[in-house]
């Protein structure tokens, strides 16, 4: 039986860590769905159907990875597609205590559905959203921590701004 994994974030942008998390998870689970979660008290960049569309370009070439977005609770999304396991990123120790709350939280929501950590690649241990979307508001070089796609999404997000 394969099972179904969710990778759920807002996802805006999509960072190179990111990626990395999701084409990993890609490796060891038939089922993969990137959860683009869409939270009101985030004011964020790029819409929803934005995020999505660049994540679907760049996870094109994985053919068990679904992009799909979600509004409520993360454990209830997973039930809804089926899904037993939520695949979280960590960078740093600092990651493990909120990912600790998030993951006990949602244990206590519904324990059938389990939370596996990957640790994100060491090239990516510094890397954030949020300062991705900070260097490319000054025009800083990002390639090389996002996909091209994002990249150029990124750069004209900020001209016509």
């Amino acid at each position: 039986m394969s099972k179904i994994a969710v990778v759920p974030g807002s996802f805006d942008p999509l960072t190179n860590g990111h990626l990395d998390i999701i084409k990993r998870a890609a490796r060891v689970f038939g089922d993969v769905r990137v959860a683009v979660m869409n939270n009101s008290s985030k004011n964020s960049l790029f819409t929803v159907e934005e995020r999505m569309a660049l994540i679907e370009e760049v996870t094109s070439v994985f053919p068990n990875v679904k992009v799909e977005s979600s509004s409520g609770l993360l454990v209830d999304y997973a039930k809804s597609v089926g899904a037993s396991v939520i695949v979280r990123g960590l960078r740093a120790v600092s990651d493990f205590e909120y990912e600790m709350q998030i993951t006990s939280m949602n244990r206590f929501l519904d324990e059938s559905i389990e939370t596996f950590f990957i640790m994100t690649n060491n090239q990516y241990s510094f890397l954030s959203s949020s300062i991705v979307k900070e260097v490319a508001k000054y025009s800083g070089e990002i390639s090389g921590l996002v996909p091209m796609q994002v990249e150029e999404a990124l750069k004209k997000k900020y001209q016509t701004r």
